[in-house]
């Protein structure tokens, strides 16, 4: 993890593989690429929704994600390392209880939408479930430790619940509230 990157078109992909963190090579299209992919995904996403006006406490939290989640691709990229703490779980587990709190319990499905940002964070929440495939297909073939799981487990539940407490901070002026599948089963008991 001490090299840094000097040149960034090396060339040296132009076979189809790709160097990993430990100096091997592996395809393109290796599982353990796709989930180093999925996870960059991810991270790229949350940077689209830090550019959204937050509230400061979500905004700071949003950040340190973003750092487990290189941390989470460092892993990932070195076969055996272990850099994704368990305080990273644990991290989550306790903005989860947190946000969920001050929400209303949900009595039926919701779209994901609402203002921009709520719907940022759903894309992320489902890019996020992508990422945790990939890491459990890998781990299907290779050993791989159970926090990567974890983390983007929490985390897509986490961004659901973001894009709740997103819809309701009314930032934009369009705030307000979730918006509910309006389902054939409902219109139905309405009438």
């Amino acid at each position: 993890m001490s090299n840094r990157l000097t040149q960034i078109a090396t060339r040296t992909g132009d076979d189809g593989t790709t160097g990993l963190g430990d100096g091997s090579r592996v395809g393109k299209n290796h599982l353990r690429i796709a989930a180093l992919g999925d996870a960059d995904e991810l991270n790229s996403h949350l940077g689209v929704l830090l550019a959204e006006p937050l509230p400061d406490d979500v905004r700071e939290l949003l950040v340190v994600i973003q750092h487990e989640l290189f941390n989470l691709g460092g892993e990932l990229s070195i076969p055996g390392y272990e850099l994704l703490k368990s305080e990273a779980v644990a991290r989550l587990d306790a903005a989860l209880a947190r946000y969920n709190s001050g929400l209303p319990r949900l009595k039926e499905f919701i779209l994901p939408t609402g203002t921009r940002s709520a719907a940022l964070a759903h894309v992320g929440r489902t890019v996020a479930r992508r990422a945790e495939r990939s890491v459990v297909a890998l781990a299907a073939s290779e050993p791989v430790r159970t926090e990567p799981r974890q983390f983007l487990n929490r985390l897509s539940d986490l961004l659901f619940v973001l894009a709740r407490v997103l819809n309701r901070a009314n930032l934009d002026g369009l705030g307000g509230d979730d918006v509910y599948w309006n389902s054939d089963r409902l219109a139905r008991s309405a009438d």
